[in-house]
């Protein structure tokens, strides 16, 4: 007997069986509202793995440069030389940790988080992840044009991963655990909750459903609120206020929204161009690495603002400190060294450097339009937000997430109507051009188109939980009290001696029997069964499910086979919902990152 089912007392049986009726009185937990209460849980550990990520982190940064100030800044206090080699050895650190990791542990499950909530089981392993966030560390705190996003998602989707398998959550709700875990970490790198949500919904969920999105915003939000604690609430970017200064400024805005839609292909392609090349010269990964880091310490050289994820620099865009001329050569250079960074293999992100390409657009954009623009002075903050968010949903062709993102950026409802437009603009403009994401290309090697089309045949069969607890028909009171003290089910299913289905005793048909201890222990299961309970067979459909569920309030359907009705599992209605809203995702899309990064770079 599990130590949960030990042998009680009458007083204590009579006892807990008295506090689990009333609590489940006042407070009738059912199965969403637990996902939604460890979805909290998820987003505050996301949260708290970020700010140990970002210390350590700073900890390597000082010793490979002796400072503690910002990549850019530090880059441009080291001599040329330090320059060159510095990127080079964290690249080949980097490698190793990946290299000798592999050795250390061998793969039994996914590290790749989009690919355990879009394809597998939700599993992800603790040490090919931890393995990957320190190789990450050692890329970014080298001044790799990457951003630190990667890793944040990943160590959160990790945690999320580990909660689920200690509660022995079913696969579904795993990988929602694992989808809140990356939803935590996206909002944890950028201080926006609705974006970190919708970046999760949007892009790998593919799904708005409230099943999938109420936890991930819960997760998002507690995760932001305890980095802010943490951290303090200093914004990514320093922007001011910004206005537009007449509706007719909309016009060049639009025609930004065009032009990063246009040049959003040829980013893509520079990237997975660059992935091809490396691929070839069949390097080992510390050597390959610390080539990817030896090309941005070249150009670091001439231009130290190619290093790390950019926040610095766009914010001298952002408050005109650079001249376009510099800028053209900025942006060039830094496509490079995010090119170089990418192909190699390093594990961090491509999300900040997409939004740093974006800035350098739209600053470039308003100085080309204002000599032809004759109404009053155009604003080149407006620009380079706009052009952050048109660049953003043209990459990732995911143009609701990039207009929510940018607008928690600055706060400021002036560029709401600008930045939808430019961002719709941008996505289909893109779109004409290039149909795969920055995320696609991954998960059609992995096989999910397969995948998805095997999901929209679903059964019943392929969802339920086995085993289901439940009583034989001739059970006494105590052995009834004991299964509802020692599960939280609402409805305990009564069985025959050949496993037959009889019925179920609800939670709140054994709360006269307390009161009444000597009828109760003449009281049977077979005296306090409701035979009348709907059941489902295990070939039905999903969707015939759904409508069993709509004609029933509890959270469980108990499954059935044969003509007598032999019960061999259940179905919960948060798993059906959750299965339902994976069936409604178009499979024409996939929804990955390609195979050698974590946020858009998975090393594999």
């Amino acid at each position: 007997m599990p130590a949960s089912e030990k042998q009680m007392s009458p007083k204590e049986l009579k006892f807990l069986l008295r506090l689990r009726v009333w609590l489940s009185e006042i407070i009738r937990p059912n199965e969403l509202q637990v996902t939604l209460f460890w979805a909290g849980v998820i987003g505050f550990a996301g949260a708290c793995a970020s700010v140990a990520f970002r210390k350590l982190t700073g900890l390597v940064h000082y010793a490979f440069t002796q400072q503690y100030s910002g990549l850019v800044e530090s880059f441009e206090h080291l001599r040329p030389l330090q320059r060159l080699y510095v990127p080079a050895i964290g690249g080949v650190l980097a490698g190793l940790t990946i290299f000798l990791g592999v050795r250390w542990g061998r793969r039994r499950s996914s590290t790749d988080y989009m690919e355990a909530i879009v394809l597998g089981d939700g599993i992800i392993s603790f040490r090919s992840s931890i393995v990957k966030s320190l190789s990450a560390m050692f890329s970014i705190a080298s001044g790799a044009s990457i951003g630190r996003e990667g890793p944040l998602v990943q160590l959160s989707s990790m945690i999320a991963s580990l909660i689920g398998r200690w509660r022995k959550t079913p696969t579904l709700q795993l990988r929602l655990l694992v989808a809140c875990g990356a939803a935590a970490g996206i909002a944890s790198a950028y201080n926006a909750p609705i974006g970190g949500a919708l970046f999760v919904a949007e892009i790998i969920l593919q799904s708005l459903a409230m099943e999938s999105f109420g936890p991930l915003v819960f997760s998002s939000v507690v995760s932001t609120l305890t980095v802010r604690q943490l951290l303090g609430e200093q914004p990514l970017y320093e922007i001011a206020s910004v206005h537009l200064g007449s509706n007719w400024e909309i016009l060049p805005l639009m025609l930004l929204g065009l032009v990063a839609g246009l040049f959003a292909p040829w980013f893509l392609r520079l990237l997975r161009a660059s992935e091809r090349m490396f691929s070839k010269l069949a390097l080992p990964t510390y050597v390959r690495l610390g080539l990817g880091g030896l090309i941005v310490g070249l150009l670091a050289i001439w231009q130290p603002e190619v290093c790390g994820n950019g926040y610095s620099v766009v914010n001298e865009i952002l408050h005109g400190n650079l001249l376009w001329q510099a800028l053209v050569f900025i942006l060039l250079f830094k496509l490079i060294a995010t090119a170089a960074t990418f192909g190699s293999g390093a594990v961090g992100g491509v999300f900040t450097p997409t939004l740093f390409v974006g800035a350098c657009l739209g600053d470039l954009a308003v100085h080309a339009a204002q000599p032809l623009w004759l109404g009053t002075p155009l604003n080149p903050q407006v620009f380079v937000v706009i052009g952050m968010g048109a660049f953003l949903a043209a990459t990732t062709h995911a143009p609701i997430m990039a207009i929510i993102m940018l607008f928690e950026l600055t706060l400021d409802y002036q560029l709401i109507l600008p930045l939808m437009l430019a961002c719709v603009i941008a996505h289909y403009a893109c779109l004409a051009f290039e149909k795969k994401s920055i995320y696609a290309e991954s998960l059609k090697r992995k096989g999910g188109e397969i995948y998805r089309k095997q999901l929209a045949e679903l059964s019943v069969a392929d969802i339920m939980k086995p085993n289901p607890v439940n009583v034989d028909e001739d059970a006494d009171f105590r052995s009834i009290a004991q299964k509802f003290i020692s599960h939280r089910f609402r409805y305990l299913y009564v069985t025959s001696v050949d496993g037959g289905f009889r019925g179920v005793i609800a939670l709140h048909d054994v709360k006269s029997n307390l009161t009444q201890s000597e009828l109760a222990e003449l009281v049977i299961a077979r005296d306090l069964v409701q035979e009348d309970f709907p059941t489902i067979a295990p070939d039905a459909s999903l969707v015939e499910a759904l409508e069993r569920f709509a004609r029933h309030d509890g959270e469980r359907l108990p499954v059935t086979t044969g003509a007598n009705r032999k019960l061999i599992g259940s179905i919960s209605k948060s798993d059906l919902l959750l299965a339902l809203a994976e069936r409604t995702k178009d499979p024409h899309q996939t929804a990955d990152a390609p195979s050698n990064g974590a946020v858009a770079v998975v090393e594999g």
